[in-house]
This record gives C-alpha cells, sequence and structure tokens, in this order.
C-alpha cells in the first residue's frame, strides 16, 4: 500500500492531523492576502490545531468544536480559511469513519447550517457565492469520504471472500484427504490384515498340531508366528491412524518413536535377522537412545529394511554388519554384507520397493541414500543432518549380480 492509500487508512488520523496543521500553519505564516495574520486568528487556528490533534480518534468530537470555531471566526475575523478547512476536513473524517450514516448526514447539515448563518441578511450575489462554497466545504468531503468508505467495504469483501474460499478449498482437501485414508485403510483391513491374520491363525494351529517337530523348526513356527502377530498389531494401528488420525496425534504416530525405546526396537530386529540364519556384527553408538522420535524410527524402520533385503538377497548364513553412530548431531547409518550366503528357499524374487520407500524416508529428513555393491557384497548407507546437513549424492542401486551399468531390479 502507497503512502496516498496509507493517509486516509483509520489507523493513521494522528499522521493526517499533524500534517493538516502544519499544512494550516504554513497558510498562516505565509501572509495570505499580503497582510499578516491577526491575533485573534492566530488565537482562533491555535486552538483547531489543538482540538485537531486532541480529538483524532473521536471525529464527531472533533466536528462539532470545530464547527464552533468556525462560527466564532465568521463573527470575529475576515479570513476564516484555517478554520473553514478544519471543519471542512472534520466533515471528511466523520464520512470515512462514521459506523451510521445518520451521522454523516447530521454532521453535514450542521456544517451547512453555520455557513449559511454567514449570508442572513447579504446581498443576493454573496448568498449565490456562500452556496457555491458550500458545495466545496461541504460537498467536496461527503463525496470523498463515501468513495473511501466504499472502496474499504470493498477491500474488505474482497479479503472475507478469499478467506471464505481458502476455507472452503482447505475443507474439501481435508474431505478428499479423509476419503483416501478411508479407502487406503479399508483395503489394508480388508485385503492385506485379512490375509496376516489368516497366515498367523495357520501358523499358530501348526504350531499345536504338529507336536513332533524338530526344535528348529519350531522356533522357526515362533518366530513367524510372532513377526506375524507383531505386523498385524502395525497394520491394526496403521488403519486406526488412517481412520481416525485426529484420535492418535496424526502422521506423528506414524513416524514417531519414544528414544529411549529405540536401542530394544534395533535389538529385536538384529534377533529376528539372526533366527533367520544372518549373522548381524552390530556397533551401536549408545547415543542413539537420546535421538529425537522421528529420525529414531527412521533408523529403526531402514534397519529392519536393510536386513530383511540381506536375508533375500545374500541369504542365510550371510554376515552383515550395521553401524549406527552419532557423530556432531548427525546421524551415520550404514548396513554392509559379504553377500556370499545361499539363497533361502521360497524367497520372492523380483523388484520391489524397498530401496525407494527406505530413499523417501531419508530424504524427507534432509538426507541422501547410498545404496550399490560393493567388491564383497552389498552397502546401503546415509546421513540424517541435526539441520541443514547435505551428505554426499546418493549412488544409484544396481543388483548384486547384475554387470555394471545393466539395470537391476530393486530390493524389497
Amino acid at each position: 500500500m502507497g503512502w496516498p492509500a496509507r493517509l486516509f487508512d483509520m489507523r493513521d488520523t494522528l499522521v493526517r492531523m499533524v500534517l493538516l496543521d502544519l499544512s494550516g500553519l504554513g497558510f498562516l505564516l505565509l501572509v495570505p492576502y499580503g497582510r499578516a495574520a491577526s491575533t485573534t486568528q492566530w488565537i482562533l487556528a491555535a486552538l483547531a490545531f489543538a482540538v485537531a490533534l486532541a480529538t483524532h480518534r473521536r471525529p464527531v468530537v472533533n466536528l462539532v468544536i470545530q464547527t464552533v470555531l468556525l462560527a466564532v471566526a465568521l463573527s470575529l475575523v475576515e479570513d476564516f480559511t484555517i478554520n473553514q478547512v478544519g471543519a471542512s476536513w472534520a466533515l471528511l473524517e466523520v464520512t470515512m469513519r462514521a459506523h451510521r450514516p445518520r451521522v454523516i448526514w447530521l454532521s453535514a447539515a450542521l456544517l451547512v447550517a453555520v455557513d449559511l448563518t454567514d449570508s442572513i441578511g447579504a446581498p443576493v450575489n454573496r448568498v449565490a457565492s456562500g452556496v457555491v462554497g458550500l458545495a466545496l466545504e461541504v460537498g467536496v468531503p461527503v463525496l470523498l469520504g463515501l468513495v473511501i468508505r466504499a472502496n474499504r467495504q470493498l477491500s474488505r469483501q474482497a479479503v472475507e471472500r478469499a478467506v471464505a474460499e481458502q476455507r472452503q478449498h482447505a475443507s474439501e482437501t481435508r474431505a478428499a484427504r479423509a476419503d483416501e485414508r478411508t479407502a487406503i485403510a479399508r483395503e489394508l483391513h480388508d485385503v492385506v490384515a485379512h490375509h496376516v491374520a489368516s497366515m498367523v491363525l495357520r501358523v499358530g494351529v501348526a504350531r499345536h498340531v504338529l507336536t513332533d517337530l524338530d526344535p528348529r523348526v519350531g522356533e522357526v513356527f515362533d518366530d513367524v508366528h510372532g513377526t506375524g502377530t507383531a505386523a498385524l498389531a502395525e497394520l491394526r494401528r496403521l488403519v486406526a491412524v488412517l481412520r481416525n488420525p485426529d484420535g492418535v496425534r496424526g502422521d506423528a504416530a506414524l513416524t514417531a518413536i519414544e528414544p529411549s525405546a529405540l536401542p530394544a526396537a534395533i535389538g529385536t530386529s538384529i534377533d529376528r535377522a539372526r533366527q533367520a540364519g544372518i549373522t548381524v556384527d552390530a556397533d551401536l553408538d549408545p547415543a542413539i537412545g537420546s535421538l529425537d522420535a522421528v529420525r529414531g524410527m527412521a533408523v529403526l524402520r531402514l534397519t529392519q529394511e536393510a536386513l530383511t533385503n540381506v536375508a533375500k538377497h545374500a541369504g542365510t548364513s550371510a554376515l552383515a554388519h550395521l553401524v549406527v553412530a552419532v557423530r556432531d548431531g548427525a546421524v551415520h547409518w550404514e548396513v554392509t554384507d559379504n553377500g556370499h550366503g545361499g539363497t533361502p528357499v521360497g524367497a520372492p524374487t523380483g523388484g520391489g520397493h524397498g530401496i525407494t520407500g527406505m530413499r523417501e524416508r531419508v530424504e524427507v529428513l534432509g538426507g541422501r541414500l547410498e545404496a550399490g555393491p560393493t567388491p564383497t557384497g552389498w552397502r546401503v548407507r546415509t546421513v540424517l543432518p541435526s539441520s541443514g546437513v547435505q551428505p554426499p549424492a546418493p549412488t544409484v542401486p544396481r543388483d548384486r549380480t547384475s554387470p555394471a551399468g545393466a539395470p537391476a531390479p530393486e530390493p524389497a
């Protein structure tokens, strides 16, 4: 907003009055019409200046006093320009700021009545001149004030419309997201959770029916049953979040973990990988127990996915090395394997979205994921910065058995 528009802003009344008083003072000092201002004229002008400053927040009071001063000036001095301009400006302020139109017209009528008293008993030509002067003294302030009021009202309505449209758009967006969440929750519940629950139930039944099993097979059954039960609990929690995000703190419930629980959760993931036949060498920094909840969850999910990929692609009897270290506030995470294990029977083949999901999780936190083959196996690593740190650019992941430069399926 430029200074001409701000000059008539309702919040800048004091500025307008100061400028008006300075203009009146300049008018008096310039000796109008070749004559010096009289003492009475200075007194009336000073009173008008003081009233304008003192009542700049009360336009009706200012108008009444300025009109009284004009009536006195009409009877005492020949040049009453200062008081006439003061009364006209006071009428402008009333027109711009009055809450009810009746106040505007009563104020204009008061000023017209005072001006016409100067024409009582005067010749016709002087009366006609006075009537024409009213057009400038009363008509112009009222017209200008009404224009300013209309512009303010239009601007206010435009802002209100914009706010209403923004609220409507936000409401529609929330409704669309709620529909998407409900659809995803329904599919998770009806398809994924149903099949997982069926698998857990069948494993549990098999564990109790087949009593003469090799203990190692029993351990596998127990591990599958426990893993399936935990997955089912996570799915149910996810469905609950999708259906009622406000009831469980929204997306934060899906992306956070208590810092003190992180070492134990990583330890559980390592134990499950070892139960699958992988040898895991873990180097965990004790400082991970003080990580923030969001980065802690990222470290846990990355570890789970990486160790699952080792079991899937490097096979049983593989050697995996997990490193989680905190240096200067940044989390350095890495999983490597020797790639020498045998591929487990029944392992799923083909590409998946594991690396893609890991990369997306890392990039949300400002990090970059590196994944690719090494001379002895496979390596996945990243750095999760504390604030504004940019790790090295990620490398393009390739399949462990693919020749250099050949496209490779992504680990699941």
